[in-house]
């Protein structure tokens, strides 16, 4: 499957990492912050950006709301979507073995 999405950017990555569980924004962006351990900080403009993006391409989808906030998962798609990236990245890094 060949997206223009692909391969993923970092903050692509790391929000459908994320979004296997339900999160509303804020949540992702935490889980973001925890998942790279601080070296990624998205800025609340960046994450909504993606998320509406993600949303639109049917990767993640609204599941409910809290207050005003909506929460969103990972959809079928968007899981065979990061399975592709695993293997593309796991195939990068075998290229490096015995290199050192």
């Amino acid at each position: 499957m060949k997206h223009k999405l692909l391969p993923l950017s970092e903050t692509m990555h790391y929000i459908l990492l994320a979004l296997r569980e339900p999160h509303h924004g804020y949540a992702v962006m935490q889980e973001i912050e925890e998942m790279s351990n601080g070296s990624v900080i998205l800025a609340a403009g960046t994450l909504y950006g993606a998320i509406e993006n993600l949303n639109k391409h049917g990767w993640i989808e609204a599941v409910g709301s809290s207050g005003r906030r909506k929460i969103y998962k990972i959809t079928t798609e968007g899981s065979a979507v990061l399975k592709l990236e695993q293997e593309r990245l796991l195939h990068i890094l075998s290229l490096y073995e015995g290199s050192e």
